[in-house]
């Protein structure tokens, strides 16, 4: 069984929270699923405790995949599940490398074949941007370093693809896997069907049959060999009716923090994606 979890919300849908749970909610029922994050990304100044966290015993990953492995079933590191991490970091006024508006990437960490790879913005780090502590702690020596857009699109194809590639054949593999968008983004992974689809967003779930949800994002992207990887959620749902509706109730700090609660309190919703997936 392949599930995918979406946000119909670009920032804080409640994805990661709803998905944990979710794993817990298949674990009780004997299933043994594994959490993935194909992309995630945290920023130096918002998420410092996190970055810190990671970054002071030699990694890079978020609070997102850390969580979907600890929820997982079995021993999981963050980096397995999640191939692909950025670290940004907030500057005002000006335009990163990337053409991102008020912040820019410093690190990113693919997971290679042989473990961790680094990607560094070498303009921020000639700038003085990239702070000392990312620099010592992290493994950088031997990190590629890119200083246009025409570099980092060949270090895609030579790194971020394949890692892509190497997580989609995994998840294909397992028996039973959540898999969590990233953003408000409708498919993160290509080559990967999916059984039922939860969209989910600030007090409410709608779920959708995983076949339909496909050939609704395929035809928003203009077909199977012209889409593009990043279609969002709004330009795919608004094609398909959900199978079904199901609030969901605000959590405290306690409860989001403990994937049995949101399974207990977010019940409804997976029952309702789980009878979607075995339809």
């Amino acid at each position: 069984m392949r599930l995918l979890v979406a946000g119909g919300d670009r920032v804080d849908a409640g994805k990661t929270t709803f998905s944990v749970g979710l794993l817990a909610s298949l674990r009780r029922d004997g299933y043994a699923p594994l959490g993935f994050k194909p992309r995630a990304g945290n920023d130096y100044w918002f998420d410092h405790d996190d970055v810190r966290a990671a970054v002071g015993s030699g990694r890079l990953y978020g609070k997102d995949a850390r969580k979907l492995a600890a929820a997982s079933a079995g021993d999981v590191d963050p980096e397995t599940i999640n191939p692909v991490h950025r670290l940004w970091r907030p500057t005002p006024g000006m335009t990163g490398l990337l053409g991102e508006s008020g912040r820019t990437f410093l690190v990113d960490r693919v997971t290679g074949e042989e473990g961790p790879e680094f990607v560094v913005n070498a303009d921020a780090e000639a700038d003085g941007l990239l702070p000392a502590s990312v620099a010592e702690s992290l493994p950088l020596a031997d990190a590629r370093r890119v200083e246009s857009v025409s570099e980092f699109n060949e270090v895609m194809r030579e790194r971020y693809l394949p890692a892509a590639e190497r997580l989609a054949q995994r998840v294909t593999a397992t028996e039973t896997t959540v898999v969590e968008s990233y953003a408000d983004i409708a498919v993160p992974l290509s080559g990967v069907s999916f059984d039922a689809v939860a969209v989910v967003e600030p007090g409410r779930a709608r779920v959708y049959d995983g076949e339909r949800y496909a050939k609704a994002r395929d035809v928003a992207s203009g077909g199977p060999r012209e889409g593009q990887l990043e279609e969002y959620v709004d330009s795919v749902v608004e094609m398909i009716e959900p199978l079904s509706t199901v609030h969901l109730q605000a959590l405290g700090g306690e409860a989001r923090a403990d994937p049995e609660a949101v399974a207990d309190a977010y019940v409804g919703a997976y029952d309702a994606l789980i009878d979607a997936a075995e339809r």
